[in-house]
């Protein structure tokens, strides 16, 4: 009984792979080994000052302290355990009614527990700093979350004047 040409066509559909590379080109003799004294040898740098990195100027307590106290406050005000109206003297009146937004949904992760706030005084004027960047963490429920802002002096008060709730 002789195969039938379905079944030879079978076994044909691959071929062994020849392993194949071609003698290298301009070259007689592979490249020698290096000797330990080329190997640990030092090459010579040209001596460059080491540069200090910019010192920030030092944040005023007022804007930490002051920073602190809003973004618990507006944390409680997102969590419905304070009123919106407590946050007009601190916030600008465009940032208050964002937060009012804010409240319109209460979460189901729990209420917002403040962790950590850092301030960056921002470069201007010669003298005490009268802004400053906040970045702080809170946590709702299991998640770490993000807040960022400003803080500035205006009319002799320091007030939040941007504000990024995440």
């Amino acid at each position: 009984m002789s195969a039938s040409p379905i079944a030879t066509a079978r076994q044909s559909l691959t071929a062994p792979v020849i392993d194949y590379e071609p003698p290298p080109v301009g070259t007689t003799a592979p490249c020698p080994m290096p000797t330990s004294t080329a190997m640990h040898r030092r090459t010579p740098r040209p001596m460059t000052p080491a540069t200090r990195p910019r010192r920030e100027a030092p944040v005023p307590r007022a804007a930490a302290v002051f920073a602190d106290a809003a973004l618990r406050r507006v944390l409680e005000v997102v969590d419905r355990r304070r009123p919106v109206g407590q946050l007009r003297a601190m916030l600008r009146p465009n940032l208050v009614d964002a937060v009012s937004v804010l409240t319109r949904t209460p979460s189901p992760e729990g209420a917002a527990a403040l962790k950590r706030v850092r301030l960056r005084a921002v470069s201007g004027c010669p003298g005490e700093p009268s802004a400053a960047e906040v970045f702080a963490t809170y946590t709702r429920g299991k998640r770490v979350r993000a807040v960022a802002g400003r803080v500035e002096v205006v009319g002799g008060r320091w007030q939040v004047v941007a504000l990024q709730i995440g």
